[in-house]
């Protein structure tokens, strides 16, 4: 790897304080990589981390011909209650992909933040306020593959018989 190259992208640092910091930091986090024991839930600390190892959309979009991913921390503050859906916590290894990041208020400023994965699965967090970062922890690494979906086309409509 060429060092210099690491050293010129920037770790990503942003603070979410409204839905649209949230969207910013969707973006982000689209097609990153989390383990089932990297979600972490201090319920005593009114916290929820999550360790995942974001894809490089940025230096895709830039022209560099590598594929890289960084690891990264979400952080979120003032969470209420954790649940999931279609995730086994007892599956530690499992691997899930982030899709999206979602925030819906529910009684201002109050709602829900929902952690997308595909194949359904689904981490659903009860936040006071949306209060949360995101954060790289270190250098990013070359990965041999850019995330790719699949874009189901539309059914055709029938012929008609006439």
């Amino acid at each position: 790897m060429d060092q210099n190259l690491d050293e010129k992208l920037d770790p990503l640092k942003f603070v979410v304080l409204d839905e649209e910091d949230l969207e910013v930091v969707s973006t982000h986090l689209q097609d990153a990589v989390v383990k089932v024991a990297d979600v972490l839930w201090r319920a005593q600390e009114h916290r929820v981390v999550v360790v995942l190892n974001r894809f490089d959309w940025e230096g895709v979009q830039s022209g560099n011909p590598e594929y890289r991913r960084r690891r990264s921390a979400l952080r979120f503050e003032r969470v209420l209650s954790c649940k999931c859906r279609a995730v086994n916590p007892a599956g530690k290894d499992a691997v899930l992909n982030l899709l999206a990041v979602e925030f819906e208020e529910t009684d201002s400023p109050a709602g829900v933040v929902t952690l997308i994965f595909s194949g359904g699965a689904e981490v659903r967090l009860e936040v006071e306020c949306l209060e949360a970062e995101l954060a790289d922890l270190g250098p990013s690494w070359v990965t041999g593959a850019c995330p790719a979906h699949v874009i189901e086309e539309p059914a055709a409509p029938k012929a008609r018989r006439g």
